[in-house]
């Protein structure tokens, strides 16, 4: 466990870095103290959208395949999920159950430990430190050491151009309005009136913002919205 002489040296020294595989060295070293073999820190997708440039560092061996580092992961992995359920982190065991639903916990193996930690400060840009391993131990104090770290870690990387507050596929300032209007209960008419636009063009950036979140209407648009971090309420 960090005690905080420690953590105040580790976040000085993500806030010094100069490139970003020092951050990154930095949040993974602490991490494998703490029993982490399999390490993912990434950006989250978007609806329908690749990961593949969002992620920042994959060190994920396959327990299937002899411990060889997987070299790929999917969008749709259900794992990736874990991200979006939370903004606290948060610590479980891997079940046969979980195994069946995601490549990523297949990998790493039943009875390992998995952590996840939401990295929620860039909004609406939205990243999780993702590790596992069967000798991961993390207290609650950890946790909080952790989360500091991880915010700290993709705040320095925006500030060296590496990450941006945006993601493929967002939505556009002007829907993430109607969307907010809209979650406090707002009619199509009321929020034409507060944006000065027409109807028209309300039920058009609902629509245009439907799409992008493959929602089916428009409460599970908003749902969606604030899952993917696209508005705040």
């Amino acid at each position: 466990m960090l005690d905080q002489t420690e953590l105040k040296s580790k976040l000085r020294a993500i806030s010094e870095a100069n490139a970003a595989h020092h951050v990154l060295d930095i949040l993974e070293s602490n991490l494998r103290r703490m029993g982490a073999t399999h390490i993912l820190i990434t950006g989250l997708p978007m609806p329908n959208r690749p990961i593949d440039n969002l992620v920042q560092r994959f060190r994920w061996p396959d327990q299937r395949n002899d411990g060889i580092e997987s070299t790929s992961l999917s969008a749709n992995d259900s794992a990736l999920m874990l991200g979006l359920g939370s903004n606290r982190a948060r610590v479980w065991t891997i079940s046969a159950g979980d195994m069946e639903h995601s490549d990523l916990l297949a990998s790493a193996g039943e009875g390992s430990q998995v952590l996840v930690i939401p990295v929620t400060e860039l909004y609406p840009f939205q990243a999780f430190v993702f590790a596992s391993g069967p000798a991961l131990q993390v207290n609650k104090y950890d946790l909080s050491n952790l989360e500091a770290l991880a915010a700290a870690a993709f705040s320095r990387l925006r500030e060296l151009g590496v990450i941006s507050g945006q993601r493929p596929g967002a939505l556009s300032t002007r829907e993430r309005k109607v969307l907010e209007l809209t979650a406090y209960g707002k009619t199509a008419g009321e929020i034409a009136d507060v944006l000065d636009i027409s109807q028209r063009t309300v039920h058009a950036h609902l629509q245009n913002a439907s799409v992008k979140l493959n929602a089916s209407n428009k409460t599970h648009t908003v749902v969606e919205a604030l899952r993917y971090g696209q508005i705040s309420v």
